[in-house]
């Protein structure tokens, strides 16, 4: 596979990124709110062009990456979400691929992480030959544990991300049909 299927919910498109979303991922990664509980700094202009590379280069080579989250009425970047293989060098991560999603504010509180993320769960379940799928997330997020809890995952073990204390959280992979 060389890029993103897209996925469809009621209120979302799920798709590959593309170069034109780089100002809508620049926005979304350089605000404060969004990122401080994902690695705490804004991004530069730099730093997100290479990220949108990476989500492309992630689908080439492992077959799984991230989508871009489009609000299916009005075609507004609300997002990202999907799985990824980061190389953070914890043990619990080797090997497994990893959930995320990063939702600009515009979008938090309306279920759309999880409406999102259910759609690339039953995807992985179907598409991705792994025993099961890990998220992290800092202990004081509650708004992306509660996601997690409610797509399944539980938590398996806390641990220090650099200096900063994770959870890493597990779902096992589901019969596709369940």
């Amino acid at each position: 596979m060389t890029d993103a299927p897209t996925l469809h919910t009621d209120r979302l498109i799920l798709r590959p990124h593309r170069i034109t979303d780089y100002p809508a991922c620049r926005a979304l990664w350089a605000d404060a709110q969004v990122v401080r509980h994902v690695g705490g700094m804004p991004l530069d202009a730099q730093a997100v062009w290479f990220r949108l590379l990476r989500y492309a280069g992630m689908w080439s080579l492992l077959g799984y990456g991230m989508w871009a989250i489009e609000d299916r009425t009005s075609g507004t970047f609300l997002g990202e979400c999907g799985l990824l293989s980061a190389e953070r060098g914890l043990a619990e991560l080797e090997g497994v691929p990893e959930a995320g999603w990063v939702l600009g504010s515009q979008a938090w509180g309306k279920g759309i992480a999880s409406e999102a993320m259910e759609a690339v769960l039953r995807w992985a379940d179907a598409h991705v030959d792994a025993p099961s799928l890990r998220c992290i997330i800092a202990p004081d997020h509650g708004a992306s544990i509660r996601v997690a809890e409610k797509l399944g995952f539980m938590a398996l073990v806390d641990r220090m991300l650099g200096d900063t204390p994770m959870r890493v959280f597990d779902r096992p992979r589901r019969s596709p049909s369940a």
